[in-house]
């Protein structure tokens, strides 16, 4: 990884394809992103495909929407798994992430200078993810899950440009007793996108206006790698409890994080849940530590609290966060809501649950 990065910084950019590290489920929002140990339904596809073999039914969807930056953008996700023999399943996740509706105002004046409001269009700035994940149980080391993904990246910006990105995800998850582990490696090779643009679209104003004219050019992801570490117990059967914890490395130079260097930086996180007779679930976690300038021109650190509930009713679960993937410092929080919906019960399959889940 570190040859990745000392070869393409100049085409590393942070925050490249960020829209894929946001996460999917409430279940997993309302915990701060502390999944890849503990993650076991369809929504597996994207934390740990390795978790995918805790599915226990024959066919599990996924769906969730939410609303970011006062309704400007949405973000969207499906997921479907099954399994295929009694060691294996496999998955299909699709995410959106997109910004409707944006003004085009290129001709906004007519060939005689005339302000025509009827010439304003719209575009959209969408950006795409498709998992394709495979889960196989280990038959050398007893409570070993692995899996993978192999990832398709699809970004558009109207008429104006594309680019499309290929990449590879790697997950693991083992138990012991009441602990899990989990390891996750994303874009484990690194995910190239390539950028096609369409300067005739906007070469005239570009040109007018003294910006620089785009290339086509190849961005490049650098791997991320997720560790977690869980442990559950059930209290008289009727109340359990876990703890999750671990962190996210990045290898694209140094982030606002609580831990960074030149090279990579480190993002804690901590998720709990606890549940009664694993119908009615109350979550919450902590991440997102960053250090923040004030107007004094000193620090400070800040951190993002999520929160979160759920209810199982037969093959229904839905979830819900209070989350934020903006400005915490200001309170603008999230409201999302997921549904999981398991329709079948899986005959081969062994699923491993922690701390006797279900």
């Amino acid at each position: 990884m570190a040859v990745i990065s000392s070869l393409h910084a100049q085409n590393a950019p942070k925050y490249s394809n960020e829209f894929m590290a946001i996460g999917v489920g409430a279940r997993g929002l309302a915990m701060s992103n502390s999944q890849a140990a503990v993650t076991d339904d369809v929504t597996s596809g994207y934390w740990n495909p390795a978790g995918l073999l805790n599915v226990k039914e024959k066919y599990a969807f996924g769906l969730m929407h939410a609303s970011y930056f006062a309704g400007i953008s949405n973000y969207d996700y499906f997921g479907f798994a099954t399994p295929i023999d009694s060691r294996s399943r496999i998955g299909l996740s699709l995410i959106r992430f997109a910004t409707d509706d944006i003004p085009d105002t290129r001709f906004l004046y007519d060939a005689d200078g005339n302000l025509n409001y009827d010439n304003i269009n719209s575009f959209s700035a969408a950006d795409y993810g498709f998992l394709f994940s495979y889960a196989r149980r280990s038959k050398l080391i007893k409570g070993l899950n692995l899996g993978a993904n192999f990832k398709i990246i699809y970004r558009s910006v109207g008429v104006f440009a594309n680019a499309w990105g290929f990449g590879l995800d790697i997950g693991a998850q083992l138990k012991r007793g009441n602990w899990q582990f989990g390891l996750v490696g994303r874009d484990i090779t690194g995910t190239y996108n390539t950028w096609n643009y369409n300067p005739e679209t906007f070469y005239d104003v570009f040109a007018k206006t003294g910006n620089t004219i785009p290339d086509n050019s190849i961005e490049i992801t650098l791997p991320r790698v997720i560790a977690d570490v869980a442990y559950g117990t059930r209290v008289k059967e009727n109340f359990g409890a876990l703890v999750t914890t671990g962190v996210d490395i990045t290898f694209d130079g140094a982030r606002n994080t609580l831990i960074k260097t030149s090279m990579f930086s480190i993002d804690p996180h901590l998720g709990m849940e606890l549940d009664f007779k694993k119908i009615v679930f109350l979550r919450g976690g902590v991440a997102g530590f960053q250090e923040i300038k004030d107007f004094k021109g000193g620090t400070y650190w800040t951190f993002q609290p999520n929160f979160g509930v759920g209810i199982k009713i037969k093959q229904f679960k839905i979830d819900y966060a209070l989350t934020d993937i903006g400005d915490q410092s200001e309170g603008l929080y999230s409201n999302i809501f997921s549904l999981i919906v398991g329709l079948g019960k899986s005959k081969n399959t062994k699923p491993r649950y922690i701390y006797g889940n279900q």
